[in-house]
């Protein structure tokens, strides 16, 4: 390594390094070094740098001080090189050299890039806590030392399976506040009758806390679904490098490294049980892509209900009030769209899209490596990430301030004919089908016609159609 210093003698402002494919000159005060600006050249795609994934970037400095750990407890390593990059890894976990994970998050290389990030920032900050200058990888190597005992082949994975692990953790977190929300909206409705809907058609009755009711529960079948994801994600292949044989770390460091992995991660972490296979297969980003498909689906439907009930607001169905959280038209006075739900929309439609990108990535592995991952980890935790977003958005900017528009409810509950459907055990159904269509062409509603017949008398009647019959509340 050589430096270049300024005219003026102040300090050198860049750093010469080599590889095996030639010399490149580096920033002299850049953490990464000549493998990560490689990168940075040859993959200028998304312009988003997996520094901005906070969690994939903790995952890294976690496995990195796992190995340090591991390597000196056998011997690989030396104390004091083992100590300074265990405290630089640390730091990496704190977040303090996101800025340095300059690598675009869409790669070549089945993630060696990232890897690579990794392992120079690590080393040259270990470089500047044992007193030498950046770059000067004859005192601390940035593959020799950082990486010793490793392979970017089972760095990566695992660093990808404990981000997301922790994004998982508060994704649910998130969604189980969501569905609490409409658990607790479906009790301020519970007493408001409306009509159910089936294929856009009057059904029959039911309460608006019902309706919010089962808004809350196909939400919370989902955060278990998510939920069980988490084992899946806890197997490790740390201990196979390149293809899962372990060749260049002995045999007992395998154990030593994923223990050390779970104590600083505080995450489960189990060694796979066959790590050739655990190298190659790649099944567990698809199941996750899957689940995660799944929950955004079945949020987006309940978005789309949610427009449905709130639209007009006096041309539509206006059956309960989404707050108003800003301007809906640049043209059109007083207009108020529902942003919050359409926004969460358009998230549950990039997520399927991921999952489709994650399942050709899948596809695409070949014999004992998959060098797709770094687009499945891009599409799985941005998944995530977006999920959370909108899971706390839909909370707090909607479902908290939605209200009832309570006298048209009552006023469309007094004119329906769905409550004819109540009658029918009583009445017979061929008289009651009778009922229903001459009340859609007179004036008077159902109530009045049954007792204009004398069907029923009066108190039958306040029964029959009384809501807690009407709809099936205990």
């Amino acid at each position: 390594m050589t430096h270049e210093t300024t005219p003026t003698g102040s300090g050198p402002v860049r750093r010469l390094e080599r590889d095996s494919l030639g010399e490149v000159v580096v920033p002299a005060d850049a953490y990464w070094g000549i493998s990560t600006l490689r990168a940075v050249d040859n993959f200028p795609v998304s312009g988003r740098s997996i520094g901005s994934f906070r969690s994939l970037v903790w995952a890294m400095g976690a496995v990195k001080y796992a190995a340090a750990r591991a390597n000196e407890s056998l011997g690989l390593l030396p104390a004091d090189k083992s100590e300074a990059i265990q405290t630089a890894a640390l730091e990496v976990m704190e977040g303090q050299f996101d800025s340095s994970f300059v690598v675009d998050r869409i790669q070549g290389g089945a993630g060696t890039s990232t890897n690579m990030n990794a392992n120079e920032v690590i080393a040259n900050r270990a470089l500047e806590i044992l007193g030498h200058s950046k770059g000067d990888y004859a005192q601390l190597h940035p593959i020799d030392h950082v990486n010793r005992s490793q392979s970017t082949n089972d760095v990566y994975p695992t660093a990808v399976k404990l981000a997301l692990q922790r994004d998982l953790i508060e994704l649910c977190s998130e969604h189980g506040r969501l569905s609490e929300a409409f658990d607790a909206k479906a009790e301020e409705f519970a007493a408001i009758v409306k009509v159910g809907r089936t294929q856009l058609q009057d059904a029959v009755p039911m309460t608006l806390g019902q309706e919010f009711g089962a808004f809350a529960e196909t939400l919370r079948e989902d955060r278990y679904r998510l939920e069980e994801l988490l084992p899946h994600l806890r197997e490790s292949n740390l201990g196979a490098t390149a293809i899962g044989t372990g060749i260049t770390a002995p045999p007992e460091y395998r154990d030593v490294v994923v223990a050390e992995l779970a104590q600083v991660a505080g995450l489960d972490v189990v060694s796979a049980a066959n790590l050739v296979e655990a190298t190659g297969d790649t099944g567990v980003f698809l199941l996750a892509s899957g689940v995660l498909k799944r929950a955004a689906v079945k949020l987006s439907k309940v978005c789309n209900d949610l427009r449905l009930l709130s639209s007009g607001p006096q041309s539509g169905f206006g059956e309960i009030l989404l707050p108003p959280v800003q301007a809906g038209s640049s043209i059109m006075p007083g207009k108020v769209n529902p942003v919050i739900p359409e926004m969460v929309n358009q998230v549950a439609f990039r997520v399927v899209g991921a999952d489709a990108t994650v399942t050709m990535a899948v596809e695409a592995g070949q014999l004992q490596l998959n060098a797709f991952e770094p687009v499945m980890a891009d599409a799985l935790l941005e998944s995530i990430a977006w999920l959370t977003a909108a899971c706390r958005q839909l909370r707090t900017h909607c479902v908290d301030g939605i209200t009832a528009n309570r006298p048209l409810l009552a006023e469309r509950m007094a004119e329906s004919i769905s409550v004819v459907t109540g009658l029918a055990p009583l009445l017979g159904y061929t008289t009651a089908a009778e009922l229903a269509k001459e009340a859609l062409t007179c004036t008077r509603n159902i109530a009045e016609l049954v007792l204009s017949r004398g069907l029923l008398d009066e108190q039958e009647l306040e029964k029959a159609l009384s809501p807690a019959v009407l709809a099936g509340l205990k």
